[in-house]
């Protein structure tokens, strides 16, 4: 017993539309419980359409949902189509033709024949009222055992269309008494394959159950429980998510919403301290990054872009002999630069960054990729962390590790001697 989501337009396959629908129906179908095992793209195309209905109805979907394919124009063939599947006529409902004409009036506009066509729905189906456009979906059980929902391709259309009419019908027919609940726990200097071996044991759980996932350096794993309220998920999740937290240690720094910048301020609030950084490769990543949460002024007083050895020696006072001898890209330069930035703006802790993004600059002793991230803290303690990502990342993924990896160097050093 579970859904499918198929979304129909020749657009989607050639890239030229994010599928921002079917994310948003994985997640409403999560949260009313429903399984959900399969997602399809399809092309405008009849056959193809006919195909992915009979392999969706073949593995036992019950639920079929549409979107895209509702329009005016000759490749909008979802509800024609669906018709030939199951053998039905297609019907025009008056009551969508009037709809339409009253829409077209308010927009100053007569109805053409080409527009008449959405008028048009499968014998015995159901309209979908669509309040925000004139493609209406149906709610059409062509059989007992199956339900057909389909929706416009406009997000907005079909957001409103779901939580206004599929929503409320679904739950009157027996569905979404459980719910599927997720928490995404969150990791940074760990590798997927590593943390999946370290609880390999977890990853056969039924429920909750437990997955992961990995992008941009950062990875995940996925606790997801079904149950009757969010409360009893949550009941399920929360053992499974301190075992993991206990065989994770500081490589776990958050989960849901949380960011590596934002559990970083996090912790300067609660311990009343402030922070600056000085970014060399970043190019102002890091500032980025903690300036984008909310209150960060609180505890995040500034930084300096120091891109050329002469701000680098000008504001942070970096020595221009260490520049000189083991240039921009050294650890004795990364320890000077988070001293001066500290000391220059009068912060607890001060942050740098310095190293080589690519594509050019490296050499076979300081390839692209090596980065050295240097931390000083109260009482002028310092210290470097190096870092060797791959030469063959591009440019702004190097830039996004390393600044992501500052702010973990910070967060674990806290922690350490909270």
């Amino acid at each position: 017993m579970s859904a499918e989501i198929i979304c129909v337009g020749t657009e989607l396959l050639l890239g030229d539309i994010l599928n921002s629908n079917s994310q948003f129906l994985a997640k409403q179908l999560a949260g009313l419980g429903i399984p959900h095992y399969f997602q399809t793209v399809v092309g405008d195309n009849p056959d193809r359409i006919k195909q992915v209905v009979a392999i969706a109805v073949e593995r036992s979907a019950q639920i079929l949902i549409f979107t895209g394919g509702l329009g005016p124009t000759p490749d909008d063939l979802t509800h024609e189509t669906l018709a030939r599947c199951f053998g039905v006529e297609m019907v025009e409902r008056t009551d969508i033709l009037e709809d339409l004409i009253q829409k077209y009036a308010s927009l100053g506009r007569h109805i053409s024949a080409s527009n008449r066509k959405q008028a048009l729905i499968p014998a015995g189906a159901e309209i979908l009222p669509n309040p925000l456009g004139t493609a209406p979906g149906i709610i059409w059980q062509p059989r007992p055992d199956l339900t057909i929902l389909t929706f416009p391709g406009v997000p907005q259309e079909m957001y409103r269309m779901w939580q206004d009419t599929a929503v409320p019908y679904l739950k009157a027919q027996g569905w979404g008494q459980d719910i599927i609940y997720s928490r995404m726990l969150k990791f940074w200097g760990v590798s997927e394959s590593v943390l999946a071996e370290k609880v390999a044991p977890l990853l056969d759980l039924t429920n909750p159950t437990v997955a992961p996932y990995a992008l941009n350096g950062e990875v995940k794993l996925r606790v997801c429980a079904r149950a009757s309220t969010e409360a009893a998920a949550l009941a399920a999740i929360a053992p499974v998510q301190q075992q993991i937290q206990a065989i994770a240690g500081l490589d776990y720094f958050g989960s849901d919403q949380d960011t590596l910048a934002s559990v970083v301020g996090e912790l300067l609030l609660q311990r009343g301290e402030t922070l600056t950084v000085a970014e060399s490769c970043t190019g102002g990543s890091i500032g980025s990054l903690l300036t984008a949460i909310s209150g960060s002024s609180r505890y995040f007083l500034g930084g300096v872009i120091a891109y050329d050895n002469s701000v680098k020696i000008g504001l942070l006072d970096v020595n221009s002999d260490d520049l000189a001898q083991e240039g921009a890209v050294s650890d004795i330069v990364a320890q000077q630069m988070a001293l001066g930035v500290r000391s220059k703006l009068g912060a607890t802790w001060g942050l740098s960054v310095t190293g080589i993004a690519g594509p050019g600059g490296g050499s076979e002793t300081k390839p692209v990729g090596l980065v050295y991230i240097g931390l000083a803290g109260p009482n002028s303690e310092v210290e470097t962390f190096e870092y060797r990502f791959s030469a063959f990342q591009e440019r702004d993924l190097i830039r996004h590790y390393s600044a992501e990896s500052a702010l973990d160097c910070l967060r674990r050093k806290m922690l350490r001697i909270a």
